[in-house]
């Protein structure tokens, strides 16, 4: 078995990567960290996928400049193998603060039909207790003054919360959006990556193929010399 040019260690059977079958770009890459590397040193094939990863990193900041922020956590990910589609709810929650907790909680109370409901049956118990049952010692007589600037009060503190938690929720919808672009980002790396080893597998299997042929060829020659001599 060859060994590695990058750490001198044994490759185990199959996946032995010849300089000369490597894609230009990759085999560059590979040269400008180990500059005596050549075509016909080998590496192993996981660090031909090491070094795949690296080229497209080099590749998205070639063609977008600096790498922004999203860009790489989408490598990162794909260099430790790592799923982005998990705990994305647990994130977005983690980021909040206490006031926005409070906002989406009050927002979601707020927009609920207990609410309309406890408000509803609030009022109507105002209105029963001053009317009726305290009708000569009424804390807030008709026509309800009091009611009124409780209810002014409440629209007045009710309007910016949800202003908040609509704000928050814009904020939720960012987060979501990166997060999918993160995950199709990673989705058209990995299927390059994907392409790459194809190439390589169909390469090497042609290989094989033809040097199955060469045989096969070297058998038909020996037994058409021995056939002549018969």
């Amino acid at each position: 078995m060859p060994n590695s040019f990058i750490n001198q260690e044994e490759i185990r059977g199959g996946e032995a990567v010849a300089g000369f079958d490597i894609r230009k770009g990759v085999f560059d890459l590979i040269k400008s960290d180990y500059p005596n590397f050549s075509e016909k040193d080998f590496i192993s094939l996981e660090q031909l996928n090491q070094y795949r990863r690296k080229y497209l990193t080099h590749l998205i900041v070639q063609e977008r400049g600096e790498l922004i922020k999203i860009d790489s956590d989408v490598m990162n990910a794909i260099q430790t193998n790592a799923i982005l589609s998990e705990n994305l709810q647990t994130e977005i929650d983690s980021n909040a603060t206490f006031g926005q907790r409070i906002a989406d909680k009050i927002a979601a109370f707020g927009g609920s039909w207990s609410f309309i409901i406890a408000f509803f049956s609030f009022i109507l118990l105002w209105m029963i207790l001053n009317i009726w049952l305290l009708a000569t010692k009424a804390f807030d007589p008709f026509p309800f003054i009091l009611l009124n600037l409780i209810l002014s009060c409440i629209a007045a503190i009710q309007a910016p919360v949800i202003m908040m938690s609509q704000n928050r929720q814009e904020q939720k919808d960012r987060q979501r959006s990166e997060h999918d672009y993160k995950i199709n980002l990673k989705a058209e790396l990995e299927i390059q990556l994907l392409n790459e080893k194809m190439d390589h597998l169909l390469i090497h299997q042609n290989k094989k193929l033809l040097e199955i042929q060469e045989l096969q060829t070297d058998y038909l020659e020996d037994l058409l010399k021995q056939l002549k001599k018969n």
